[in-house]
């Protein structure tokens, strides 16, 4: 975890001019709301491009608007001829009609994790960076489609909740909160007991309970078996899209080297050189990734996959199969 000013003297980036603020480790407003215009492109609905994320394998069961089949019952008088479905018809005997229901609007509720664990990155950005950045494409894409967008931003020791309305002003209070998060995270911040992401899950069973689309960007680095039970209960109800945000150095460490790790309070010095030490802390974050990435294939759910080296809209517009122009 590494402040603007460790950066510049390390040499991983070149000073900045005084009073300017670096994007790679904290959002503005004026840069999240520079995003609006690109999210309008996208969509998180079900039919997806063919090389989307959430098409075949990791197709998505997000449903878009339409209308969706309700019951057959038998024909009367008053039913449109258009209604009939012919081969139940011709296999019963008796004149049948499908029924749909025009789907409603489905409020989304985007769940940001903004905890000291994302104040990093090694690459490009730093992961609370990359996360913002997801959560305002997403609201701004929600309410262009004419649906209500809400979200939880959760810090280490905060929670910004703001329940699903169709309002402007409700995004860029979301927004707000966003770059509000952010600008709390630093290399000397004193260290504290985060909120835990298991008391997260059940703030949003409790917003949204019930046909909503919600989604969690976090890295979910203390995910566990509550967790687990938690998502299948959100899952239920609920269409859910887990976005996994990474460094690279979740799946390779630098050779030979030694890092300091640090809490805020305690350090730690780490020799990369050794194979041992190596091996524990990559087999550590992968399984972490791998187990998250299971549960797409065991619950009602999508894990979208973004990492810190690269920009996210461009990620996002791939994973969806809409390259930006």
């Amino acid at each position: 975890m590494w402040d603007r000013a460790a950066r510049s003297r390390s040499g991983l980036h070149p000073a900045l001019k005084p009073g300017a603020e670096d994007a790679r480790l904290r959002v503005s407003l004026s840069s999240l709301l520079a995003l609006e215009p690109h999210a309008r492109r996208l969509s998180f609905t079900s039919r997806q491009h063919a090389k989307s994320a959430l098409n075949g394998r990791h197709r998505s069961r997000i449903r878009g608007r339409g209308l969706d089949f309700e019951e057959l019952r038998d024909y009367l008088p008053s039913d449109d001829v258009r209604s009939i479905d012919w081969k139940v018809t011709a296999r019963t005997g008796t004149p049948y009609v499908r029924v749909f229901t025009e789907e409603r609007d489905r409020p989304t509720l985007i769940v940001v994790d903004q905890r000291m664990s994302m104040f990093y990155g090694s690459v490009l950005n730093m992961k609370s960076v990359t996360a913002a950045e997801a959560a305002a494409i997403a609201a701004f894409r929600v309410l262009e489609q004419g649906d209500r967008v809400g979200g939880l931003v959760v810090g280490d020791q905060h929670v910004a909740e703001f329940r699903p309305k169709r309002a402007r002003s409700v995004l860029n209070q979301f927004l707000t909160a966003l770059v509000h998060a952010g600008d709390m995270l630093a290399a000397d911040a004193p260290s504290v007991v985060p909120v835990a992401f298991n008391a997260i899950l059940k703030s949003v069973a409790r917003i949204a309970p019930r046909n909503h689309l919600i989604l969690l960007i976090s890295d979910f680095d203390e995910v566990d078996a509550r967790s687990k039970t938690l998502l299948s209960g959100l899952c239920r109800h609920n269409d859910v899209v887990m976005v996994m945000v990474t460094d690279p150095t979740s799946q390779a460490l630098p050779q030979g080297s030694r890092i300091i790790a640090s809490d805020g309070t305690l350090q730690a010095e780490l020799n990369l050189g050794d194979e041992q030490v190596r091996r524990d802390l990559l087999d550590f974050s992968q399984g972490r990734l791998e187990e998250v990435l299971q549960w797409q294939n065991e619950m009602r759910l999508s894990v979208l996959p973004l990492t810190t080296a690269e920009p996210t809209l461009e990620q996002i517009a791939t994973l969806l199969g809409r390259r930006g122009r």
